[in-house]
């Protein structure tokens, strides 16, 4: 199992008992976040895509080229690129530069994003939201098959055999496509034949097992086999000394994040019995003292028949770097090497 972790670039505000740090402070800390991870052996760092106040990760490609010219071995990677919303010859283009100055570490992980403020921000409409995504990832991964293609659909003007350059390290890019819970985002990955990054923010992961089967099911009737076929899993998570200390630390940026998001969608405020709940035995959170976390790590691969990569979304928590920083380290060389050799 590949061990990585994902960050939107989350911006810490103003509150009654910390400082505003100013944003050009937070993207420092990010990327000296993107180091640690590297010096201590995780496998992967992804960087989201949203366009909001909270978050600093509105050009993703820029962060991971300026991740990649400070790493030496960790993978980078979308989490997610809002492709529905961005042209796919530009998407390719920016990361097959990526690729190029991290001498072939990167990956898209494509989808069509939890929030629509990048659909009238870049002039396309919320209703079209499905057959944008579909229409943009076939011509991904034409474009990554292909240096000249010959193209056309409904969003985008026609390809007539234009080169798109530059050409990636990597013989085929890699491409995973990002879902959430809808059952056709797993068939559609299925019958592509891609790789399932699973965004999983609340409940349970045994919750999910139904859909990896489905995924599975598609990608065995569409003819491909398995090294093409696996599941990664993206989830909240943070390590600390103690189960209390993590839990601690985690919950109050948590919690405002999400009781702001959930207030925009009709939904009542975090709290910490929520919280504690998902943290616990039966909850997807990956919050906790060392050998917590590799418990629910190693559990949650037997639920799910088997995870390629898990990935652990710390940022939300809103965190000061020292913190982050504590965590990463302790992901890296405490629960890694263990989940690592107890799962062979």
């Amino acid at each position: 199992m590949e061990i990585g972790i994902d960050s939107f670039a989350a911006f810490l505000p103003e509150t009654e008992n910390r400082a505003f740090v100013p944003a050009s402070e937070r993207m420092e800390a990010l990327l000296s976040e993107v180091e640690t991870a590297d010096r201590v052996g995780l496998d992967a760092f992804g960087v989201g895509e949203h366009h909001r106040a909270e978050f600093l990760d509105a050009a993703p490609a820029v962060i991971l080229a300026a991740a990649a010219a400070r790493t030496k071995t960790i993978r980078l990677n979308s989490a997610v690129t809002v492709l529905s919303a961005a042209d796919p010859v530009r998407v390719f283009q920016d990361f097959a530069t990526i690729d190029l100055i991290s001498k072939g570490r990167v990956e898209i992980v494509a989808g069509r994003g939890s929030f629509g403020e990048a659909y009238p921000l870049f002039g396309f409409a919320r209703e079209d939201y499905d057959a944008l995504f579909a229409e943009k990832l076939g011509l991904l991964m034409k474009l990554r098959e292909e240096t000249h293609v010959t193209w056309s659909g409904k969003f985008r003007p026609a390809l007539t055999g234009q080169g798109v350059y530059p050409r990636p390290v990597q013989a085929k890019l890699p491409i995973w496509l990002g879902v959430g819970g809808t059952p056709n985002s797993f068939v559609r990955a299925g019958v592509l034949g891609l790789p399932l990054m699973i965004a999983i923010i609340g409940g349970s992961f045994d919750r999910f097992r139904p859909l990896v089967d489905m995924y599975y099911e598609a990608g065995r009737r569409a003819g491909h086999g398995p090294d093409l076929l696996k599941i990664a899993i993206h989830a909240m998570g943070f390590v600390g000394e103690t189960d209390e200390i993590a839990r601690d630390a985690f919950y109050s940026g948590w919690a405002r994040v999400m009781t702001e998001i959930g207030r925009e969608r009709g939904f009542p405020p975090a709290s910490r019995a929520q919280f504690n709940e998902l943290c616990g035995p039966h909850g997807a959170f990956l919050v906790g003292s060392p050998q917590t976390v590799r418990d629910k790590m190693i559990a949650a691969n037997h639920v799910m028949g088997g995870i390629s990569r898990i990935t652990f979304q710390m940022s939300t928590a809103m965190l000061e770097t020292e913190q982050m920083q504590r965590s990463i380290t302790l992901l890296g060389t405490e629960v890694a090497p263990e989940v690592r050799a107890a799962l062979g």
